[in-house]
């Protein structure tokens, strides 16, 4: 798998600063703009007020960053799992239909739990070679490609072109660099975010599975395989922050009710805003 990031959003920090300061400020964008380009607001103000504003969770002015990536060498498995993000991102996918994949380029992509069993290792390579093999003798006998690849498995190679905004790329690192995502788009969301932290650091941090500082902060899966994961020795899991918070408003006993899901009687407050002023809902 090899993974770069052919380019991006040209100043991006303070397309971000201004983004932002446009929500927030009487100033018009224009005047904004101007006082970054003349150096009124220094590099570092302009990070640190980004870093607080990604802080509060408001994350549309991310959608106006951009970056390019060129991938190679993935599996069709991957992709499939890929292409399933289609907001906010772009792929170009290598044809099996227009390419002609030759016998020395069609490197099947294996698992690491295949190659350690020998047996199975073994049975594997000679099942893609004999699909390779078929796959070479049907284009040979005039077969066009777009038939020819009916044969090809999961396992065969694919390249990508993408383009993908900043909110998009948290979104996915949110998912697929959970421990819970297969190992290969995990590793290629891996290699995403390592490119951006060489040359963007500062919004680079903010990649991170959902159970980072910078996202959710805590773990929402199943309970069972929270406990599995490596990072459940750092990270906080949904459950055992409510229990902990019953637990403190009993001790401590404020005059509070205890968390539970939400009811018909809180939607209806919600929803309507029925309760007077003075009234309280417990």
């Amino acid at each position: 798998m090899e993974v770069k990031l052919i380019d991006y959003s040209s100043a991006p920090l303070e397309k971000l600063y201004a983004a932002f300061r446009t929500c927030y400020s009487s100033k018009t964008p224009i005047e904004i703009w101007e006082e970054i380009t003349n150096g009124t607001i220094p590099k570092e103000k302009i990070t640190s007020f980004i870093e607080e504003r990604l802080k509060t969770g408001h994350s549309s002015p991310l959608e106006q960053i951009v970056f390019w990536f060129a991938v190679s060498g993935i599996s069709r498995s991957c992709s499939h799992q890929l292409v399933r993000h289609h907001v906010g991102i772009s792929f170009e996918q290598q044809s099996q239909r227009y390419v002609k994949y030759k016998e020395d380029k069609l490197e099947f992509i294996t698992p690491k739990t295949i190659k350690s069993d020998p047996e199975i290792y073994d049975k594997y390579q000679k099942l893609m070679k004999e699909i390779s093999d078929f796959y070479q003798l049907a284009l040979s006998k005039g077969i066009p490609a777009e038939d020819a690849r009916f044969i090809l498995p999961n396992a065969t190679p694919t390249n990508f072109h993408i383009l993908v905004n900043f909110r998009e790329l948290q979104h996915i690192s949110d998912l697929r660099l959970c421990t819970r995502a297969q190992w290969e788009i995990r590793q290629l969301v891996a290699k995403m975010r390592s490119e951006i932290m060489k040359v963007l650091p500062e919004l680079g941090k903010f990649l991170q599975p959902k159970c980072g500082e910078y996202r959710l902060g805590y773990c929402d899966e199943e309970y069972k395989e929270y406990v599995k994961c490596p990072l459940s020795k750092v990270r906080p899991h949904k459950e055992d922050l409510f229990n902990i918070f019953n637990e403190y408003i009993t001790k401590e006993k404020i005059q509070k009710t205890q968390a539970k899901p939400l009811s018909e009687k809180e939607f209806q407050f919600i929803e309507e805003s029925k309760l007077e002023s003075n009234e309280e809902l417990y």
